[in-house]
């Protein structure tokens, strides 16, 4: 599990790991169990039985979209109240006789990955604020570019910004906006950003396309040093990272961080994740989610015994 961990790291794939840190019996789960959960809700290893794993599930999903780590108690019937504490997140473990589980759960969110392509004082301040400002700065030279660029994962919080000077920019964009990148800039003076866009067009790049490329690259914030430049191009990395599109584009991207719509299983009364919950019955009122076999068969032995408890029934009868 730790060398899957650091794969994903090499690799720039985000993931949460759980840790049994504290249990009252009974409980199979001992203190050390461990599992890693990855943004799609696939588990790897084992923290506890089939109520345990689906509220770590959930909770390392949200640690994924808000980067918190946090500390999740599962309490049993007869196990020992969860003190009331900041940052405890307590939930009623139902589906066992007894006992309290504690996992801390710590999300593994990759940097936003900055690319410079090509060279020159602009691009190596840039590299030095990049870092500063907690990026994963990636420079490549205009000759590798090819190479390294098919070997990268560009998703919609990359960036890339091209600085060649001349010497390849055109080759350099046609690859980069066929890619995934969000955001793509040039360093180059506004008569030959045109010049560039217009061979763009002439090689065939569609212009939904080109119009993704911003060009003179920065904000117009007067800058007219190298550092000055540097600094107003990071601003308009920064303001694309920060913007809703890019957050809706990372949701779009990945399903499982929206997946986040919450419903009570009417037969043990715990919260049940409806975008990745595995075990589901659907009546004539609607489908209902369970987080575990047991309770499915249950319902489904008794669908009316439990048509009070189903989420949306009080909201009917009123």
């Amino acid at each position: 599990m730790l060398a899957l961990a650091v794969e994903l790291r090499r690799t720039g794939e985000a993931f949460a790991l759980a840790t049994v840190v504290r249990c009252e019996r009974p409980t199979s789960a001992k203190p050390g169990a461990k599992a890693l959960i990855r943004g799609d809700g696939g588990v790897t290893g084992w923290v506890g039985g089939a109520c345990a794993e689906p509220v770590v599930v959930r909770e390392a999903l949200k640690a994924l979209r808000d980067g918190q780590p946090r500390l999740v108690a599962l309490v049993g019937e007869g196990g020992a109240e969860a003190r009331r504490v900041e940052g405890l997140v307590p939930y009623p473990m139902t589906c066992h006789s007894g006992g309290t589980l504690e996992i801390y759960v710590e999300p593994f969110v990759p940097k936003p990955l900055l690319v410079l392509v090509g060279h020159g004082p602009v691009l190596e301040t840039l590299a030095a604020l990049g870092r500063a400002t907690d990026f994963d700065v990636m420079p490549l030279a205009i000759d590798a570019v090819h190479d390294e660029l098919g070997r990268l994962s560009l998703g919609p919080s990359a960036s890339v910004v091209v600085g060649t000077h001349g010497s390849g920019d055109e080759a350099a964009l046609e690859q980069i906006l066929g890619g995934g990148a969000g955001h793509v800039s040039l360093i180059a003076s506004r008569k030959r950003a045109a010049a560039i866009t217009r061979t763009l067009a002439e090689r065939g790049v569609a212009d939904d396309r080109i119009r993704r490329l911003h060009a003179p690259a920065g904000l117009d914030i007067g800058a007219a040093t190298p550092a000055e430049i540097a600094v107003s191009i990071l601003a308009e990395v920064i303001q694309h990272r920060r913007s809703d599109a890019t957050a809706a584009a990372v949701s779009r991207e990945d399903p499982a961080r929206d997946a986040m719509g919450e419903e009570t299983d009417p037969v043990c009364g715990m919260l049940v994740d409806v975008g990745s919950a595995r075990y589901r019955s659907e009546t004539s009122q609607g489908i209902t989610y369970f987080c575990c076999l047991g309770c499915k068969e249950a319902f489904d032995r008794e669908p009316q015994r439990f048509a009070a408890s189903r989420p949306g029934a009080r909201a009917e009868r009123l």
